[in-house]
């Protein structure tokens, strides 16, 4: 096997893609959707509060995934240097890619002339076709047969909903 700085870059992305892992964003999005249900009253500010709760949270959660991959199991596997580091916070990355279109959907809300109610509903709609999109893209990169792939799109789909009744029955 060549060594690392011998392998070109195109080689090297075209790999990680080859092996990468889904998980995180479709965590990401189930978090950014529970996030949108509990974020309650926002203050004076509340599309630029929900944003950075948002985008903080994901960045958080990503924090702690890493700091778990890195001190936990593979702390008595493997030698921590850079390279184990940049790899363990690329793989975990998809959990804040994963905040960022519902985030985005929030920003956007005053252009599509909805009020802060209709833009939390957007972000929890976009949250819970993120946590759908990112299973189905991992059911397929894992070569999945179609039937599997609708199998993983159908229970994301339940789990949304769940989250999306979560939110109705504690509004009323």
């Amino acid at each position: 096997m060549a060594r690392t700085d011998q392998v070109p870059a195109r080689a090297r992305r075209a790999e990680r893609r080859a092996h990468a892992d889904y998980t995180g964003g479709v965590y990401g999005s189930m978090l950014a959707a529970s996030v949108v249900v509990g974020a309650g009253t926002l203050g004076s500010f509340p599309r630029l509060e929900l944003v950075l709760l948002l985008l903080l949270t994901g960045l958080v959660f990503w924090i702690a995934h890493v700091h778990a991959q890195l001190f936990g199991a593979r702390l008595a596997r493997q030698t921590l240097d850079r390279q184990v580091v940049l790899r363990v916070c690329r793989e975990e990355w998809p959990i804040v890619k994963a905040a960022v279109p519902s985030a985005a959907a929030v920003a956007v809300s005053p252009l599509l002339g909805l009020d802060t109610q209709g833009a939390v509903w957007l972000a929890l709609c976009v949250a819970v076709a993120g946590q759908i999109g990112w299973s189905v893209a991992a059911a397929r990169r894992a070569g999945a047969a179609w039937r599997l792939v609708a199998t993983t799109a159908s229970v994301n789909l339940i789990l949304g909903l769940l989250i999306i009744a979560f939110k109705i029955f504690l509004k009323h």
